[in-house]
């Protein structure tokens, strides 16, 4: 059994499924400031889409580790380092994606309210992605 394809599933999957929990908080609250915006009267601004969609690129980043360790596999590293940094790099990208899903929703509860701070709310949502980079680019490291 290759244990590296185990990795690779790992950080693809665990990445993405936090990325489905992310995207999903988000959509959630997006759709409930709408409504909010709705009943008062207001338009239902668009910038919501944008803090609903902001956890998906952890799925591209699951996709890039998943790459790294298919070279690492190639060049024969050792596979029990490969399959933690599998299945610890996919499940640290996966939760940064949900909680960026979860702070997007709250972007999308404040901005319904107030429709202000959309530069301060980004600002957030990217602090949290900030995670998901430097474990993709720390295991890069890692697995060269």
């Amino acid at each position: 059994m290759n244990i590296g394809l185990i990795a690779m599933a790992a950080a693809l999957g665990l990445s993405a499924a936090g990325s489905a929990l992310g995207t999903g908080a988000a959509s959630l609250a997006a759709i409930g400031g709408w409504k909010k915006c709705y009943a008062n009267g207001k338009p239902a601004p668009f910038i919501m889409v944008a803090f609903s969609g902001a956890p998906l690129t952890q799925t591209i980043y699951g996709f890039l580790l998943m790459n790294f360790i298919t070279a690492a596999v190639s060049a024969g590293k050792d596979p029990m380092m490969i399959l933690g940094a599998g299945i610890f790099g996919g499940l640290a990208i996966g939760l940064s994606a949900w909680m960026q899903g979860k702070a997007g929703a709250a972007a999308s509860d404040a901005y319904a309210e107030t429709g202000k701070g959309t530069a301060n709310y980004f600002i957030v949502i990217g602090i949290v992605e900030t995670v998901a980079l430097f474990t993709l680019v720390f295991l890069l490291l890692l697995l060269q």
